[in-house]
């Protein structure tokens, strides 16, 4: 059956903010452009693009933003929201809707876990009150609670433009689960993911690390798209390595998605400050400096 959603890499921008904490523009439509020229699917507001943390007003300022450098042919962006109330997430979608967006990213109300009964309301608030968009849904533990198969399941019927969910699980129990249960939801795992739910269905790459390592993400994605499973894992086999080896340089800060985000972004040559809107802490300069330390030792991977 055909997917409500297109199979696609998808990639975030993260924000750059000045020391005042308000947007630096420049570097921002610096960024966009940047990650237009390797991919067409690419989003903003997710929790590394501290989507939890901005008011209405800077939400709207940026949003506009990202409209104009994406309203062009062939490229398909993405506004998340991310809120405790479902009227407030309601509200920003409906600002980046006038705005001229159609497709959302959206994660449920986290202050205590939705039951089966609050989760189902929430879904037909939101996606219901704009028919004619569609819907993500960014499945993650700080909701409280991940949906698994029969929820997306009981989703898929109820709610028509719940086109997908975005995944970082790395159990293979919870991948079948929920690739085995829909057959109209486009599912996007992360890097670790995506190779096992290409077993099973078709499905999309989140990708962390997309515009670190472009050429050899579109690489491994391609695998996937054309069933080429034993060259899949083995290149999952790769990535892992080379995204550990990474990860080890800011493991220890203990802080938020935006930190590693940012410096990948930097790293990648964008002039992109290392700072988070308060109270988070991003990465310091030593951090970085070793973060930079191993892309001279996997340069067959940059770029």
């Amino acid at each position: 059956m055909a997917k409500r959603y297109h199979q696609a890499i998808l990639v975030s921008c993260e924000i750059p903010w000045d020391e005042d904490g308000e947007l630096l523009e420049d570097t921002f439509r610096q960024e966009v452009r940047a990650t237009l020229k390797d991919f067409n699917n690419l989003y903003i507001f997710g929790t590394a693009g501290e989507g939890h943390a901005v008011t209405n007003s800077r939400f709207k300022e940026i949003v506009a933003i990202f409209r104009e450098e994406t309203d062009k042919d062939d490229v398909y962006p993405m506004v998340g929201v991310i809120s405790l109330s479902t009227p407030l997430v309601v509200e920003r979608v409906g600002i980046a809707y006038d705005i001229g967006f159609r497709t959302f990213q959206i994660t449920m109300p986290s202050w205590e876990a939705l039951n089966d009964v609050e989760s189902l309301t929430f879904f037909k608030d939101v996606c219901g009150s704009f028919p004619d968009a569609r819907f993500l849904h960014y499945n993650l533990e700080r909701q409280k609670r991940v949906l698994l198969g029969a929820e997306y399941q009981r989703l898929e019927e109820a709610v028509p433009n719940l086109v997908g969910s975005k995944n970082t699980r790395t159990d293979i129990r919870d991948i079948v689960d929920i690739a085995t249960h829909t057959s109209e939801m486009q599912h996007f795992w992360g890097e670790h993911g995506f190779a096992l739910g290409c077993l099973f269905d078709e499905c999309s790459l989140l990708s962390s690390w997309g515009g670190l390592f472009p050429t050899k993400t579109k690489e491994y994605f391609g695998y996937g798209v054309t069933g080429q499973i034993e060259k899949l894992f083995r290149m999952l086999a790769e990535y892992l390595t080379v995204m550990n080896e990474f990860r080890a340089t800011y493991a220890g800060l203990k802080r938020i998605d935006g930190t590693g985000d940012k410096m990948r972004v930097r790293a990648s040559g964008i002039d992109m400050p290392l700072r988070l809107l308060s109270p988070y802490q991003g990465a310091d300069m030593e951090t970085y400096e070793e973060f930079i330390a191993v892309c001279d030792r996997f340069q067959d991977w940059l770029g």
